[in-house]
């Protein structure tokens, strides 16, 4: 009972249905076994008092009386005439004090009485004419069944009470015999019991299996809707989950809507801005020029965040990660060309970003576009799953590195450490606020190649 309310607590569906069913199949199959066995032994039981009756019926019918002596038949029962034979007989007759006095018995019986409850004479005195069966110890101490009765015989004015036993070894053991049977085959029973449950289950419970899968693979991409093909039971749930992925993608649709219109209203009047402001040089253009273009980019960060957010909680969106560090690695070797950097990347074929490619395109240019800035010569990229749902984008170079304690500042949005090289400072902060959008990060630390190293936490859809 305990392992099986343990299961019980246990949050699977599957296992408490096969737990239950276990429980009371198992409980039924032992009250089964139990009833059986009972049933069995009375049935044996009630043919040994049958005999012993019909042994009772004898002596009762042609024992006689004499002189007010009492004679058994000179012949009752074949087992009666051998010593401790395990069928015996006799004749009593209750004293003053409750008691029996015996008046004739079996020879089998040899100079042995047959044992009899305390409380005998009273009960057959209550009941006369019917008979008692108790069970008692024989001459041998081996268990008998014996069967009393009191009667009244003709020329004999006191009752007669007439016993008859016989040796129930024979049935305990044929009850026991029974029992180690029942129990053999009602263990094989339960275990065919156990195998059916389990399949049956399994097999019941196949559709929410399959229901689960359809979702995870829904919200890893590989699929964009579920299948609709479930019982009865389970095709309102699917058409509920089916309305609700249709009305996530309607949600950012309108999303990557509202951030495209605000981009169009807040950029045209920046740059309009800052066009006057250059046309008109002075120390107040100087300030607007300089404020607009951080309007700009303050509008082009979180602009750049709202849509990653929105992308994220999209369905279907799947992009092959070995196809983008191909292209960017031709792209970007080009550009540094004069500085002779080569980009050696990998990526397996089967590996896709679970989000838009220009998301990933951004996430990976801006990586390793700073690491080809501050290498000397060497990049490598290498993308890797971290599991079913995760994997990471690491970017080294063999440039001069970072001391640990400045890290954390070149993931501020537009840190830069060195004035003198070109850029905005915007790259790597980038590269974070689109990992955290997308439920991940990054993490620099030092690289083999002897400069940095950025790990980017990134999602992972199902090939």
């Amino acid at each position: 009972m305990t392992i099986l309310a343990a299961g019980l607590r246990r949050p699977s569906l599957a296992r408490r249905l096969v737990l239950l069913a276990l429980g009371w199949s198992l409980a039924a199959l032992i009250v089964s076994a139990a009833v059986l066995a009972l049933l069995f032994q009375q049935a044996a039981i009630r043919r040994v008092d049958q005999t012993l009756s019909d042994l009772t019926v004898n002596l009762v019918t042609y024992s006689t009386v004499e002189a007010g002596q009492v004679f058994a038949p000179p012949f009752t029962d074949e087992r009666a005439l051998r010593v401790f034979s395990g069928r015996y007989w006799e004749i009593a007759e209750p004293t003053a004090d409750g008691r029996l006095r015996p008046l004739a018995r079996s020879h089998s019986l040899f100079d042995a009485v047959l044992d009899a409850p305390a409380d005998l004479v009273a009960r057959l005195k209550s009941r006369p004419g019917h008979p008692i069966a108790y069970d008692a110890r024989g001459p041998l101490s081996e268990p008998l069944r014996v069967r009393a009765q009191q009667n009244w015989l003709p020329g004999r004015k006191a009752p007669v009470i007439f016993l008859a036993a016989e040796d129930r070894s024979s049935i305990d053991r044929d009850v026991q015999g029974f029992v180690a049977a029942t129990a053999a085959a009602f263990v094989l029973l339960g275990a065919g019991l156990i195998v059916a449950i389990v399949i049956q289950v399994r097999v019941g419970l196949r559709p929410l299996f399959d229901l689960s899968r359809e979702v995870a693979d829904v919200r890893r991409g590989k699929s964009v809707r579920l299948a609709e093909t479930y019982p009865s039971e389970l095709k309102p749930l699917a058409q509920e989950l089916n309305a609700l992925v249709a009305h996530n993608q309607e949600v950012v649709e309108r999303q990557r809507t509202h951030v495209g219109n605000l981009a169009h209203a807040l950029k045209t009047p920046i740059s309009v801005m800052i066009a006057e402001a250059t046309q008109r040089p002075g120390p107040l253009a100087d300030v607007v020029t300089r404020q607009a273009d951080a309007m700009r980019q303050q509008v082009d960060h979180h602009l750049r965040r709202a849509r990653a957010a929105a992308r994220s909680q999209g369905q279907g969106e799947r992009t092959a990660v070995a196809a983008v560090l191909d292209e960017l690695s031709r792209t970007l070797e080009r550009i540094f060309r004069d500085k002779g950097v080569s980009i050696d990347w990998d990526a397996p074929d089967d590996l896709y970003f679970l989000g838009e490619r220009q998301d990933l395109l951004e996430i990976a240019g801006n990586a390793v576009e700073n690491a080809c800035k501050w290498c000397k010569g060497r990049v490598r990229v290498r993308a890797a799953a971290l599991g079913a749902e995760r994997f990471a984008l690491v970017v080294e170079d063999d440039g001069p590195g970072l001391p640990p304690d400045r890290r954390d500042e070149v993931l501020r949005r537009g840190a830069r450490l060195d004035e003198t090289a070109p850029g905005s400072g915007l790259g790597l902060s980038i590269v974070d606020e689109l990992a955290r959008a997308y439920g991940g990060g990054v993490t620099l630390g030092d690289s083999t190649l002897g400069g940095l190293r950025l790990d980017a936490d990134l999602p992972q859809a199902g090939a």
